[in-house]
């Protein structure tokens, strides 16, 4: 929630002494400061789940980069790190409340409740590859699935992350459909995901990001999927180290921010927030997919994980077809898919 200084004990004392205590000069002198001040102090805090080092850490560290410099005015910016304020999750409960978290990056599968179109930006299997990945974003095609998360959770999309990987991270080798079949695997919260996995003969179930590590430890859970910086995160390789190359999904994380904090905002902060946060967006889209790739052979070369190929990812296309085409029949996106998929 943005804070704007309290200045009312000065103010206080600053009538107090207009009466003659001090001379007249000084007295407008201390007013003008007074009131420069009022207007600048405005504090904004982001929040995220990861260190400086993750993507989406360095991604809302530009959007304040940005937004400072276009804006050309005192603006202060908080960013909590580390889960301090939470999961996901809970930054979009926030800032939909208007209340803790003004800015975050955050994944569509927490926008479902309130927009059911949303999950399928995050949709496996939804894009060829990154070039198919990149021309969707900067096409536009997104909007109104973000007008609807605007309308119905009152939590604007100002700019597209994201550019990860997903792939099954998992306790045993899996390398085809036969090991795949009944695998019992975590998704997230998001109907699309377990439909889809469950097309593939896996038995998928919902569970806490926080507690994917211990379920899979215990064997609650065979598997669970993410992009390499998540795995690198959570330390995931130490339950999972088999990663079964799959390559299920291209993240989109948009970059999220509290409609009721944007509205109490002067107008040319607002303009520079929307201008900051699409050009951040594409800066994290590029230092993430970059990085993805490349961590995941680190750590592989490091003895901390196996690449795994699966040897049947076009069967994988075949079988989880239908789910993405009575999906976006389901939440009223047919023109939105019909759009992405026929971006060449």
């Amino acid at each position: 929630m943005a804070e704007y200084a309290d200045n009312t004990p000065v103010r206080n004392w600053l009538s107090i002494q207009s009466s003659g205590h001090l001379p007249l000069l000084v007295v407008i002198t201390l007013a003008l400061l007074l009131s420069a001040c009022t207007e600048k102090t405005i504090t904004l805090h982001g929040a995220v789940q990861f260190a400086d080092t993750h993507p989406y850490n360095q991604t809302l560290l530009k959007f304040e980069e940005l937004t400072k410099k276009y804006y050309g005015k005192p603006v202060d910016f908080v960013l909590h790190r580390n889960s301090e304020l939470g999961l996901e999750k809970d930054y979009f409960a926030y800032m939909s409340q208007g209340i803790s978290v003004d800015y975050a990056v955050v994944s569509p599968s927490h926008m479902s409740t309130f927009a059911k179109s949303a999950p399928l930006m995050d949709m496996p299997f939804l894009f060829r590859d990154f070039d198919h990945w990149r021309k969707v974003l900067d096409a536009g095609i997104l909007e109104p699935i973000s007008k609807q998360v605007m309308e119905n959770a009152d939590v604007m999309l100002i700019g597209y992350g994201g550019g990860g990987v997903r792939n099954l991270i998992v306790n045993k080798p899996v390398r085809n459909m036969a090991e795949l079949k009944n695998l019992k695997m975590r998704v997230m919260g998001a109907p699309i995901q377990t439909k889809t996995f469950q097309a593939v003969g896996a038995t998928p179930t919902v569970i806490a990001y926080a507690e994917v590590y211990n379920a899979i430890q215990t064997g609650v859970i065979e598997a669970a999927e993410n992009e390499a910086l998540g795995i690198e995160q959570m330390k995931f390789y130490e339950v999972g180290p088999y990663i079964a190359m799959t390559a299920h999904a291209i993240t989109v994380r948009p970059l999220c921010f509290s409609g009721k904090t944007f509205r109490r905002l002067p107008e040319e902060l607002q303009s520079a927030i929307l201008r900051a946060g699409k050009e951040s967006g594409v800066f994290g889209r590029e230092i993430e997919s970059a990085a993805d790739r490349a961590r995941l052979e680190g750590m592989a070369s490091e003895g901390k994980l196996k690449m795994v190929p699966f040897a049947d990812r076009d069967k994988l296309l075949e079988l989880t077809l239908p789910v993405r085409v009575d999906y976006a029949k389901e939440v009223g996106a047919e023109a939105i898919l019909d759009r992405i998929n026929n971006i060449n």
